[in-house]
């Protein structure tokens, strides 16, 4: 896979902003995420546009910013996790090769003239994969109260942060899903439907999971789980049966949503 020189650059940039991120006080963590988000999304933009001779006539891909741009924010939040200590720097350039191997991948497929392949998409599910734990765990590390302690005597979180989990989860589960979903069809309506019910699927699963007070690590594990079973049952393409069950199955969706968000505050003390 040739990986463009600027790439490197980005990637290297992008890592050592993580880095000093980790020294930064809780507060300081949300905003140093969303600037290394907007930051690579522009990045990655300027780069694949420059990189292929396709980009230059339809333009890039918005689908192709969308992993590069997770990984960037994830491991901002996911390397909080890390101790101080040889740990850290390899926690560091772990996530800088993550980052490289996720632009180099979203360049060769905007640079490709075809389809995306069986392979391209297994490569590309993989790495969703390990950016979407890197981001529900970073996400449930930051908020006050959702990671369960070593002694099990957190308290609960205010409902304001359970509105905010919830909701931050259902924006990476939009973001998997609607990159997931553009590998298979170019349609908005289908890819938007999937992003949709991917986010929603994953507030309805944090919750749920938050409620039976999981070790750290278990409950973006299986968020991870959840989104890989989302996207297996929904990765046939699209037909007119498929559409309507869809109407259902969101309908179905916002019920449980409704039951497992009265049961989660219901279960406050």
């Amino acid at each position: 896979m040739k990986t463009p020189p600027a790439a490197r650059d980005l990637a290297i940039g992008v890592a050592a902003v993580i880095a000093l991120s980790r020294f930064a006080p809780d507060p300081f963590a949300w905003p140093l995420a969303g600037f290394l988000v907007a930051a690579t999304v522009v990045g990655v933009l300027q780069l694949l546009a420059d990189t292929s001779s396709s980009a230059e006539s339809a333009g890039v891909p918005i689908e192709s910013v969308v992993l590069p741009g997770l990984a960037a924010g994830a491991g901002a939040l996911a390397i909080r996790l890390v101790p101080l200590g040889f740990g850290l720097a390899l926690g560091v350039v772990l996530l800088g090769a993550l980052l490289l191997l996720a632009i180099a991948t979203e360049a060769r497929l905007v640079r490709s003239s075809s389809a995306p392949s069986s392979a391209d998409r297994t490569a590309v599910g993989i790495q969703l994969l390990v950016v979407g734990f890197l981001a529900f765990a970073g996400v449930a590390d930051v908020l006050p109260g959702v990671t369960v302690a070593a002694g099990g005597a957190t308290p609960p979180p205010d409902p304001i942060v359970l509105v905010a989990f919830a909701g931050l989860d259902a924006l990476i589960g939009m973001a998997l899903g609607y990159r997931a979903a553009a590998l298979r069809s170019t349609s908005l309506r289908d890819v938007g439907t999937i992003a949709i019910g991917a986010g929603m699927v994953m507030a309805i699963a944090a919750l749920a999971l938050h409620s039976i007070e999981l070790p750290r690590l278990i409950g973006p594990a299986l968020l991870v789980l959840v989104f890989f079973l989302w996207d297996a049952i929904h990765g046939g393409r699209p037909t007119r049966r498929r559409d309507s069950r869809r109407l259902w199955e969101t309908a179905f969706l916002v019920v449980i949503a409704v039951a497992v968000v009265a049961w989660s505050f219901g279960m406050r003390p």
